[in-house]
């Protein structure tokens, strides 16, 4: 996520089919109101503890009843996207970025943030801003194939005032079935303007506000997402020191927080979990990303996993298929 001005969201995918590397997108069912799904409204504070804890990801392939076996290899990759609108899957075990081509969306916005379905469908958010009242005046959702970054003609979902600008994460709902895309809305940088957590109605794909994050350290904070096959989600939080945190989907609520010691709060950011680790892409100023890897299960941080890269990343996605445990 690139950030200058800010916003949030979060989207109900109800998903009962499994995965295909076809550019087809997601299907939507009605929001069951479970507290994997997430409630409405920035009042709903039922119960949403229990989804356990930053140190446990999980075990098996890809935990919460989630079969692995029902998924394509391209669902099961990481995807990133460059501020030059160019997509890459990225393969972590080998640290390799591998180009698929230029986004093909019909708009002259700018690319910002991104996720991905079990479908292997990048949902990328565009956003357009005025320089001269320095705020975003716009933003949408696009639906992107990751065989060959080709476009939905139109977007997906239109935002709205203080939701233009994403950061975004699919994560599995309660029981296994379907899937949410969490989204964050960008505020200033080190400021307190971000609205929360929210969503996407499935039917009407209109923004509805969850609640902003607590306690008051992460209240209003800017944060880029990423969802597991077990049904958490986790944020990377622009505040000094980066920190991350597993976000409560119904609440709001940060728990389980790590500071990223030694890693600088980036003007340009994008977040992705994937075989038990998490991988924070960061540029400060005109700068490449770096990526740096979180291991919460042996707590070691490594801000030199890749350097300069080449190139500046604004969105990262993976899907719910992701493991969740290393590569053996």
């Amino acid at each position: 996520m690139k950030l200058f001005w800010g916003c949030l969201s979060l989207l109900t995918i109800g998903l009962a089919v499994g995965c295909s590397a076809t550019g087809g997108g997601s299907q939507f069912d009605n929001e069951g109101g479970s507290s994997g799904d997430g409630g409405s409204g920035a009042g709903n504070q039922g119960g949403g503890g229990g989804e356990g804890g930053i140190f446990n990801p999980g075990s098996g392939g890809s935990g919460g009843g989630v079969p692995s076996d029902d998924c394509s290899d391209a669902a099961k990759l990481i995807y990133v996207l460059s501020d030059a609108n160019e997509l890459y899957s990225f393969d972590p075990p080998a640290k390799k970025f591998t180009k698929i081509g230029t986004l093909g969306c019909n708009t002259v916005m700018q690319p910002n943030s991104m996720a991905v379905d079990r479908n292997a469908v990048a949902w990328v958010n565009y956003v357009d801003s005025d320089p001269f009242l320095g705020e975003d005046i716009d933003g949408v959702i696009y639906k992107v194939s990751t065989k060959d970054a080709s476009c939905d003609a139109a977007p997906t979902v239109q935002l709205v005032s203080n939701w233009y600008r994403l950061g975004m994460g699919f994560s599995t709902n309660e029981g296994g079935m379907g899937e949410t895309l969490f989204v964050t809305g960008t505020g200033t940088i080190g400021g307190t303007d971000s609205p929360g957590l929210g969503k996407i109605n499935p039917l009407s794909f209109n923004v509805e506000p969850i609640a902003n994050f607590s306690p008051g350290t992460f209240t209003g904070q800017s944060a880029e997402l990423t969802g597991t096959g077990d049904g958490r989600v986790y944020g990377y939080f622009t505040t000094s020191p980066v920190q991350v945190g597993q976000i409560d989907k119904v609440t709001g609520a940060v728990t389980n927080t790590k500071a990223i010691s030694g890693l600088a709060t980036p003007s340009a950011w994008a977040f992705s979990f994937w075989g038990g680790s998490f991988y924070l892409y960061a540029a400060s100023s005109l700068a490449n990303s770096n990526v740096t890897k979180y291991d919460p299960a042996t707590n070691t941080i490594d801000n030199a996993y890749m350097t300069d890269i080449g190139f500046r990343i604004v969105g990262a996605g993976v899907s719910t298929c992701a493991p969740l445990e290393p590569p053996k």
